[in-house]
């Protein structure tokens, strides 16, 4: 897994202005389709959405990692959002979300590739050194370059 070919400039928002989870949801796949991977914004939108109104996918500490496989999806990707004002998200610990990585996926997949790609940020994501790292990340590039160095 390269993190260089989910994650582009595109599908970063530092900081995203979004105030609810579901604009931030709708904000991350605008920048996956940007990027290009994403092919039917809402089609990829309404599989996150169903994915979440199963269970949160607010994992605690601040962290939110919404997720979906859509026919609208080309390619895996990743997006990555650091909210401008904590947003409720109905995290496991209550505690509202201050970022989020949001990951897609095509349908057709018939791989596991969704599963590896959130427990590699999971396994990461439980350190405060890393989170720490990306709340005081400067830009985009920096995002990018701290993915890469802990995940790949």
């Amino acid at each position: 897994m390269n993190i260089r070919e989910l994650l582009s400039m595109d599908s970063i928002f530092l900081p995203s202005n979004a105030t609810t989870r579901e604009e931030a949801i709708q904000q991350m796949a605008e920048g996956m389709h940007a990027a290009g991977a994403v092919t039917d914004t809402s089609a990829f939108v309404q599989a996150v959405t169903a994915r979440e109104q199963q269970s949160s996918t607010g994992i605690g500490f601040g962290v939110a990692i919404p997720h979906g496989k859509s026919a609208g999806v080309a390619r895996a990707v990743l997006a990555f959002s650091r909210f401008e004002q904590p947003l409720e998200w109905e995290s496991l610990d209550d505690q509202p979300a201050v970022m989020a990585f949001m990951i897609g996926v095509p349908e057709a997949n018939t791989g596991n590739e969704h599963l590896q790609i959130l427990v590699a940020l999971s396994r990461k994501l439980i350190h405060d050194e890393f989170r720490a790292e990306l709340l005081n990340a400067g830009s985009k590039q920096d995002i990018i370059d701290i993915l890469s160095r802990h995940i790949g």
